[in-house]
């Protein structure tokens, strides 16, 4: 019984060994023809640097950048910068999206909020990121109060957008079925409508957490003595371009990683779709 019970314990589970060793083999190479064109670019900077097509002083090497980044990982420096600027763009994001789709649901499901709301919403959107600085410190001081406020602003509009798309896209039948089985209108908004839009509400989520990444580095201009929009800043006033570039270098690296984290969470929630992505 105990030799049986194994057998197919095994059987089981060598399917899975297998599924696992087909994913890992191919993100691998997803990461690795994605690093394929920046490799090239870096290498190309690298050698127009070192034979002087380059200046120095305007545009500082790749190996001088990650030296300079290396020797803040070093001196303990960087870590505090990092995670204060991955703490502001972590409550801003939350918040932004949390306002999103509160606002979003009510606007893409109640044609009266729509006609209501989304005129003065859209308004708004149209207003560049740097015009609410001075009226945030007015307001909140600058504090990170103001920056996290800032930020969130720069996250709701994409996620707002998306989630009133995806709730107006939705199949008409999938309405009157919850009609039929008598549901109110929170358990069709809840059961059927926001399920339905999760594809177009996920996309606004990676869209929302981009901008986010570039509302930090307006936030951070505000009076801010730590975060990677500081190096900048830093790196403006003493004439460090290495330490300008080496920002902007951790701004993306870290910023692709969360979109990464974001774009997993978003294929693994529509694994159950029959759509062209995961057939690849």
């Amino acid at each position: 019984m105990n030799g049986r019970s194994e057998s197919l314990k095994i059987a089981v589970e060598k399917p899975k060994t297998k599924e696992f060793k087909k994913r890992s083999t191919k993100l691998n190479l997803n990461w690795l023809l994605g690093g394929i064109i920046p490799l090239i670019l870096l290498i190309t900077w690298e050698v127009a640097g070192r034979i002087g097509l380059i200046e120095a002083h305007l545009l500082p090497t790749p190996t001088k950048i990650i030296n300079e980044i290396i020797n803040m990982g070093a001196a303990g420096t960087l870590w505090g910068h990092i995670g204060t600027t991955l703490l502001r763009v972590g409550a801003g994001f939350f918040l932004g999206t949390i306002a999103a789709l509160i606002l979003g649901s009510i606007v893409g499901y109640f044609t009266v909020f729509e006609k209501l709301m989304d005129p003065l919403i859209q308004a708004f959107r149209s207003i560049p990121s740097l015009a609410w600085v001075p009226l945030f410190i007015l307001w909140m001081g600058i504090g990170e109060s103001s920056k996290v406020t800032l930020i969130a602003v720069g996250v709701f509009f994409p996620v707002y957008l998306n989630i009133v798309s995806g709730i107006q896209g939705v199949d008409r039948k999938l309405i009157e079925v919850g009609k039929i089985y008598g549901f109110t209108s929170a358990q069709t908004l809840r059961k059927i409508i926001l399920p339905a839009s999760l594809p177009s509400f996920l996309v606004g989520l990676r869209s929302g957490l981009g901008l986010g990444w570039m509302f930090v580095v307006a936030a951070e201009i505000m009076g801010a003595s730590k975060g990677l929009g500081y190096l900048l800043v830093v790196g403006q006033n003493t004439y460090s371009p290495h330490l300008v570039i080496a920002s902007i270098l951790l701004f993306a690296v870290i910023g692709k990683l969360t979109d990464s984290l974001l774009k997993n969470i978003e294929k693994k929630s529509l694994s159950w779709q029959d759509s062209f992505s995961n057939q690849r």
